[in-house]
């Protein structure tokens, strides 16, 4: 079978390839943490669900580009073997460990990370796409667009521009699987590999192994409680350092979820420019600043040497994992990286988000959006603050969808952390989001939860774990 077959989604079918991709993902839900697992062919699965072969073959083709399955020659299509971490820490990688129990059913993952969770924009994408898909039947256009839908480009480009001086073009806007391709195709673009990178601290923990894949040297530079660097050692460190890339947060810095000054952005890319350092502007977040109007990095740097990424599912939702990149400068190397890698990305769906951005949709639901996160972190403060009994500091975020929770009393919370796995609870270490392990009297705990369930007494559990550890 051809690997690099494109499709869209047939005439015949319309919208039946989503029911197909579902389908398939509750099969590889179900195989999770076995050895790989055969699925159905593609004749069998059109038989099994009364579609049409090519229905399936689109279906199979998008969750391959997701690397979800992979194919064999001859054999077919299997799911890949990702173990899943049991119910007890005792095995791998912390970070590993803490990602994969909150994939398992039944865990309450206090660990989540995930704003779209309080309120999606999935069902609106979904018939925006049944309609594109009524509208475009069968599209003359090239079935598929390895630098992303032009559309949607020119529909990111529109919203990254903020003056006649600090623009964006379509050409300069390049969109892959996901967060992780696109920053590893940044990198290889601007010939990053093996460098030296100052990353904040804590720091993303995706960013972090994204850095370590590529070789880079991560100099973690710590931020304060109030969300600022010690100015004039960063000056120092960047003297003394040859460091090639920054990567800091556009607004809040996450997962600590404070604000830094404007004059402080402003300082730190004058020091960067004068140096000739590439600042990679995390905007993951940046949507989600409770201030009104915060100051970017963006603002204040070179426009030659910014690159800024981000993904779209925290405001959209699961439905719209695609990553994208903004860079002016090496459009010839990213040219070259992105057709190379030739990602299929459905062309509708990437439609259907641009749609999204175009109509003001967006700024609806994120004005929605930010009115619910202020009410779930108001009711996790109240939660927090029953329940401390002076174990832990609460620090108010000023964006974000969790808090930063500090220890006032040294603690191992790996062992707080196994204490609560224990009782189906996950939580996120301090220590998972630094290659150092720093942070390690410090835990991320989300809002954007299931309140349906007994937040208050996950919350509980939590100070008694504190509390059982501190006695032992």
């Amino acid at each position: 079978m051809n690997r690099r077959t494109a499709l869209t989604p047939p005439k015949d079918t319309a919208f039946a390839y989503q029911a197909v991709y579902h389908y398939l993902i509750g099969l590889i839900e179900a195989a999770r943490g076995m050895d790989e697992q055969k699925l159905p062919s593609l004749r069998q699965l059109a038989l099994r669900l009364g579609v049409s072969v090519s229905t399936t073959k689109y279906a199979y083709a998008l969750l391959e580009d997701e690397g979800q399955i992979h194919a064999k020659a001859r054999f077919g299509y299997f799911t890949r073997s990702i173990p899943v971490a049991p119910v007890t820490a005792n095995s791998g990688s912390l970070l590993d460990q803490v990602f994969a129990s909150a994939r398992q059913p039944g865990m309450l993952a206090l660990s989540s990370d995930a704003p779209a969770m309080l309120l999606s924009l999935q069902g609106p994408l979904l018939m925006i796409e049944r309609e594109l898909t009524r509208q475009y039947p069968r599209s003359n256009a090239p079935l598929y667009q390895p630098l992303g839908e032009p559309e949607l480009r020119a529909a990111l480009a529109e919203r990254y521009t903020r003056s006649t001086h600090d623009h964006w073009q379509a050409e300069q806007v390049y969109i892959g699987a996901d967060l992780r391709s696109v920053l590893e195709l940044s990198l290889n673009a601007l010939n990053l590999g093996g460098s030296v990178a100052l990353v904040e601290s804590p720091c993303s923990w995706a960013i972090l192994r994204q850095l370590q894949a590529a070789n880079i040297r991560v100099i973690e530079v710590p931020l304060g409680e109030d969300g600022r660097f010690d100015l004039p050692a960063l000056n120092e460190l960047l003297k003394r350092e040859p460091i090639r890339l920054a990567v800091l947060s556009s607004t809040v810095n996450i997962p600590q979820g404070q604000l830094m000054p404007a004059q402080d952005k402003q300082q730190i890319c004058r020091w960067l420019a004068e140096r000739d350092i590439w600042l990679f502007e995390n905007d993951t977040w940046g949507e989600f600043c409770f201030s009104p109007a915060p100051a970017r990095y963006r603002d204040f740097a070179d426009p030659d040497k910014l690159l800024v990424f981000s993904t779209f599912d925290k405001v959209i939702g699961s439905e719209a994992p695609y990553g994208y990149v903004l860079c002016r400068q090496q459009g010839a190397q990213f040219h070259r990286l992105f057709l190379q890698r030739g990602f299929r990305l459905s062309p509708i769906r990437q439609k259907a988000i641009a749609r999204l951005y175009l109509s003001k949709r967006i700024e609806q639901h994120l004005e929605s959006l930010q009115t619910l996160l202020l009410k779930r972190r108001q009711q996790m403060q109240a939660l927090l603050e029953q329940h401390a009994n002076g174990q832990w500091q609460v620090i108010v975020p000023q964006g974000g969808a969790s808090f930063w929770l500090k220890a006032v009393r040294p603690i191992d919370m790996q062992q707080v952390f196994e204490r609560l796995l224990a009782e189906r609870i996950v939580i996120a270490p301090g220590e998972i989001f630094s290659q150092q392990g720093a942070w390690k009297q410090y835990l991320r705990l989300s809002y954007t939860l299931d309140w349906d369930k007994d937040i208050g007494q996950a919350v509980e559990r939590l100070a008694q774990a504190f509390n059982e550890e501190n006695r032992a």
